[in-house]
């Protein structure tokens, strides 16, 4: 069957892709037309709406995994519209934050206590990595796989990341990949192996 295009027709093709695809790949914040968004059907906020308190005492508290503390527009409500949100991640000793990516956000990590490894892969497959002290800022570029280390196996790790969304997205690949449903044919097909490593590797990461 053949293709017939007018010159008009076929621009108007391109045009209405590039837009279908624009649409789809753009993963940032909408620019707001005013100062802030205030809650719905309330007129009027003060000083209290745009102060959160839910990291008070975070690092009292005793941890015995990765542990973060978000404050995102989820979290956070008076972050909706500002294109910015913050998490506090705190690290037993010889702990790993899997790898993740964030599909909407850069990060812009902050290592304010102990040691930490970090590291990102591109989309070249090239694998860049770090070991951070205190006082280290490191940039995890927008939705690209990382993860944190903390090589120390006696002393505790604490940073905290700036992220350039108000809902950032958390994408962990372990549960991401063996947690969803998934076929675990598909799984050892794709990872080269069979259904009984996969079962074993599901049930690994199904633990906490």
């Amino acid at each position: 069957m053949a293709w017939n295009f007018t010159k008009t027709s076929l621009l108007l093709l391109i045009s209405t892709f590039t837009i279908a695809i624009s649409r789809t790949t753009i993963a940032s914040d909408p620019n707001i037309l005013s100062d802030f968004i205030a809650p719905e059907n309330q007129t009027s906020v003060d000083a209290n709406y745009f102060t959160y308190t839910a990291m008070r005492g975070i690092f009292q508290k005793s941890i015995d995994t990765v542990t973060t503390t978000k404050a995102t527009k989820a979290e956070f409500p008076a972050l909706n519209g500002q294109g910015v949100s913050l998490a506090v991640l705190q690290f037993p000793p010889g702990s790993v934050n899997p790898p993740h990516y964030h599909s909407r956000a850069t990060g812009l990590f902050l290592l304010l206590e102990g040691v930490l490894e970090v590291s990102f892969v591109d989309t070249k497959d090239v694998l860049y990595t770090q070991r951070l002290k205190a006082g280290d800022i490191f940039l995890f570029p927008k939705g690209l796989q990382h993860y944190q280390h903390n090589f120390d196996h006696k002393k505790t790790a604490v940073g905290v990341a700036a992220l350039g969304s108000a809902s950032p997205g958390t994408v962990s690949l372990p549960s991401s990949i063996f947690s969803t449903g998934i076929s675990e044919l598909v799984l050892a097909k794709s990872f080269k192996t069979d259904v009984k490593t996969i079962k074993k590797i599901k049930a690994a990461t199904s633990t906490p």
